[in-house]
């Protein structure tokens, strides 16, 4: 499906709005989604933990396997830190509820995460946030510098989305996917960051590095100092290297990203062993 076709399929359905009954969900949970639930509240905790969040108000989903086209998202209300598998709200394309919930789902977040989810097949998870540094370097004009080689896994690989206002307009999804496209990040300008990976850990991933990137362009700018920006070559190099593309150098590291989740996973199980529950 393209993402016109898609954002179409999405736009023809209700909006969340006054309550809606459950509709029927397949008898239980599978394996899988109890996986996905304990890993999207790890993502939650570690969010938390780095202190990413903005209270109730950023989000992050997870698409459940099947073609149901349903997803998992944060409970409005509740802080991240208050995350739990069992507690994540299911929802679908429409934003209705598939399972009783005693909690609504934030209206911005269904339109963010409902319109990614529908257009882009391997945005499994979606990840939001407001921070300062994020919404430091979203209100730049320049937008993201290749300053380190943290900002550099980024490099010709950011799409940009001007700000129309609290998401709260379906149509707005259009052009947040056309903005998207088939990159792994977004900047919302004037807003702030937007990641999504084929699992939680990849998504997180970005979005630890999107934001320290954030963090050193506005630490360099601060000084006041002059800054140096390397050649274009060495940046679309770097960012070969770092997202896994084919790059030519004379090593290879295809476990960084793996052994890194695995540590987080370790991470969350020691800082809130309760996200799970």
């Amino acid at each position: 499906m393209t993402t016109e076709a898609a954002v179409r399929s999405v736009e023809a359905d209700r909006a969340p709005g006054a309550p809606q009954p459950a509709r029927t969900a397949p008898a239980g949970r599978s394996a899988e989604e109890h996986r996905l639930r304990r890993e999207l509240a790890a993502v939650y905790r570690l969010v938390a933990h780095f202190r990413m969040t903005d209270l109730i108000f950023t989000h992050i989903s997870v698409r459940l396997p099947g073609p149901w086209q349903h997803f998992l998202i944060n409970p409005y209300g509740l802080l991240f830190e208050e995350i739990t598998a069992s507690n994540l709200v299911k929802i679908d394309l429409a934003g209705n509820p598939v399972e009783e919930s005693p909690h609504p789902v934030n209206p911005a977040g269904f339109v963010i995460h409902s319109a990614v989810h529908a257009a882009r097949p391997d945005a499994n998870c979606v990840l939001h946030t407001h921070t300062r540094a994020g919404c430091a370097v979203a209100a730049q004009q320049g937008g993201l510098l290749p300053l380190n080689q943290m900002s550099m896994e980024f490099h010709r690989r950011l799409g940009y989305h001007d700000y129309e206002g609290v998401a709260l307009n379906l149509d707005e999804r259009r052009r947040l996917v056309a903005d998207l496209a088939g990159h792994p990040a977004m900047i919302l300008r004037n807003h702030g960051l937007l990641t999504v990976g084929e699992t939680p850990g990849r998504a997180f991933l970005r979005m630890y590095y999107l934001e320290r990137a954030c963090q050193i362009q506005t630490t360099a700018q601060a000084t006041g100092a002059p800054l140096v920006l390397p050649a274009a070559e060495v940046c679309e190099l770097t960012a070969r290297q770092l997202s896994g593309e084919a790059h030519g150098s004379d090593l290879q590291d295809d476990q960084a990203y793996g052994l890194a989740w695995a540590a987080l996973l370790r991470l969350a199980h020691r800082i809130a062993p309760d996200h799970t529950d």
